[in-house]
């Protein structure tokens, strides 16, 4: 059974603001599911993503359709009821043929295939009203009317966003986006996206250096922006700023494209089965998939390779022996 698997605790001073972060050694575990449970009772999950290849300023930005689907996967396989995609109209059918378990919500786009964040505003306020949890970023490319979607996203209080991704770039690209905060955030960057983030807010440290700085860095962040930072890498660190837990399982295996938008998705289902709080849900979600990269390498006897879909069926087992 993986429950209460390490104790200890010891204070961290984190340089930026002056505040101790507590030292998390312990991942809880999930409880049982209700035997009388239906989809409708383990929560729902909105992901918001996709790109259906646009035209910036002379850049072409790639056709992306297998994040959001991934984002999906990782949903489903740890265990909410419901997932519910929002994806560029001329790629949604595509997004769907990969996850045909999601319900799909077409978003309108302009003559250069950019979603058209004035027509999309109606949808992303449905799916805030009807989920728990709502994944932004994950494979929607850059621009003016991302920035603007997700910055609608965080600025509501209905329901905890994931920020992934592009999303990060977006509020990076937004230094003042912190004006607008008024959701229960959690930020997935990985050690780039979380420099990105931190030079734009004037946060020192560096989320690629050892362990000590990337929970440095990590808590910094969470603090200056106020909210849950899961600073992605070798040693995944969880911070709400007052609170800090740092992962000792993974493998190398996990290195590949999609691996995080797996992540993604399984914050958000944790989170939208409210069966525990958000930042123990973060913990519990981050040591799921790094057990689950561990199961695949072992199964394959191989430390590259994994497609992030095998890494998203793995979970399956690894989340039903969290449960308590």
């Amino acid at each position: 059974m993986i429950g209460k698997l390490r104790s200890g605790s010891a204070a961290i001073h984190v340089q930026q603001s002056g505040m101790d972060a507590e030292r998390i050694e312990i991942v809880e575990s999930l409880p049982k599911r209700a035997a009388d449970g239906h989809k409708g009772t383990f929560g729902s999950v909105g992901i918001i993503g996709g790109s259906a290849g646009m035209h910036l300023d002379d850049e072409f930005v790639a056709t992306m359709i297998g994040a959001p689907a991934l984002a999906a996967m990782g949903a489903i396989r740890s265990g909410c009821g419901l997932v519910k995609i929002a994806a560029p109209s001329p790629i949604i059918d595509s997004v769907l043929t990969l996850a045909p378990f999601a319900t799909g919500y077409g978003l309108e786009v302009d003559e250069e295939r950019s979603v058209i964040a004035s027509s999309a505003a109606v949808v992303l306020d449905e799916l805030v009203r009807s989920n728990q949890a709502v994944v932004v970023g994950p494979g929607m490319g850059s621009g003016r009317q991302v920035s603007q979607m997700v910055v609608r996203l965080i600025a509501q209080e209905q329901a905890p966003v994931i920020v992934d991704a592009d999303g990060l770039n977006a509020l990076a690209e937004t230094p003042d986006f912190v004006l607008d905060l008024r959701a229960c955030v959690v930020m997935t960057p990985h050690p780039g996206e979380a420099r990105r983030l931190m030079q734009s807010l004037s946060v020192e440290g560096d989320p690629a250096g050892d362990e000590h700085s990337r929970v440095q860095a990590c808590c910094g962040l969470a603090q200056r922006i106020g909210c849950i930072v899961v600073l992605k890498g070798k040693g995944t660190v969880v911070s709400d700023g007052r609170q800090v837990w740092v992962c000792k399982r993974g493998t190398q295996a996990m290195g590949v494209g999609g691996s995080g938008d797996v992540l993604s998705g399984v914050i958000a289902s944790i989170i939208a089965q409210r069966s525990v709080d958000v930042f123990t849900a973060c913990t519990i979600a981050v040591e799921a998939h790094a057990i689950a990269g561990e199961r695949w390498a072992a199964e394959n006897n191989a430390s590259g390779g994994m497609i992030a879909s095998e890494l998203a069926d793995q979970l399956v087992g690894v989340i039903e022996e969290m449960r308590s």
